[in-house]
């Protein structure tokens, strides 16, 4: 199938934005640092999916990674003493992040996520976002937050709710284990698992069967469901953005920053 390419020069090359048939294809490409996301390809992706969302011939959107080690590694933990030290920088990165996922998760066409190797942290974040989710046996899961002293904000972890349960959720954020592709699909994380060789007939199988259903019926499927998993507007979302805040403006942020560099494990205080 031919690709086309689209933003090119637009948008960041780590990146890429292609159009093949009737889906468009979103590939996060920094494999040297296992597609961690900057805060350049946070600023893409929501332009790529309003081109895809005005393609009336786009049926479906993947969402994947290069380089056959990993989906999305996590953010871009070499910005973060720029872009994710300080209120005002915290709370704009915040801001481009949260503005990323929420494109995804509110896209009205279905999106499925192609994962092959590390889906970690903010990689989880992201294919939580998208409706299906399809992995390889070498595939990994995990959100190391408490590992580095970061703040979860309140629409990830109702995505993590709301897709494995409270139980399953408690687990994976205050134990932040690593989970293979098998014990990922137990707790509800992934729909599919499937060998490394068998993942591009079992994405394109699906993606033709949502071809060839009708897309008013499953756009109005997907926004009947996502309105049913909307936050309660008695939760006190601003306590909890202050608590994610507080996280950022800590010195176990500080520590865990230093500890990741360092590859030792930190020494969290509470402060």
């Amino acid at each position: 199938m031919t690709a086309t390419r689209l933003l090119q020069g637009e948008i960041t090359d780590s990146l890429i934005v292609e159009k093949k048939g009737a889906t468009g294809w979103i590939t996060f490409n920094d494999p040297g640092r296992h597609n961690a996301m900057s805060y350049d390809m946070w600023v893409g992706v929501p332009i790529a999916l309003k081109l895809f969302e005005e393609d009336a011939e786009i049926r479906s959107v993947v969402l994947t990674g290069a380089g056959g080690k990993a989906f999305v590694s996590g953010a871009n933990i070499s910005q973060f003493d720029k872009l994710r030290t300080g209120a005002d920088a915290v709370a704009e990165y915040e801001r481009v992040a949260e503005g990323a996922q929420v494109a995804i998760y509110d896209f009205l066409k279905p999106t499925v996520a192609r994962v092959d190797g590390y889906c970690i942290g903010g990689g989880l974040n992201l294919a939580l976002c998208c409706d299906i989710r399809i992995a390889t046996e070498a595939s990994s899961f995990a959100i190391p937050a408490g590992r580095l002293g970061l703040g979860y904000r309140l629409t990830a972890i109702r995505n993590l709710v709301m897709t494995v349960g409270a139980p399953h959720a408690l687990d994976i954020i205050l134990s932040a284990n690593r989970y293979n592709a098998q014990e990922a699909l137990a707790k509800g994380l992934v729909h599919y698992v499937v060998p490394g060789a068998e993942l591009d007939n079992t994405l394109n199988a699906y993606l033709d069967r949502l071809a060839t259903n009708a897309p008013l019926t499953l756009q109005a499927g997907k926004k009947a469901i996502r309105e049913f998993m909307k936050v309660g507007a008695d939760i006190d979302a601003d306590k909890i953005n202050k608590l994610v805040l507080a996280c950022f403006a800590s010195e176990d942020y500080q520590e865990g920053k230093r500890a990741f560099a360092e590859k030792r494990q930190p020494v969290f205080r509470g402060k």
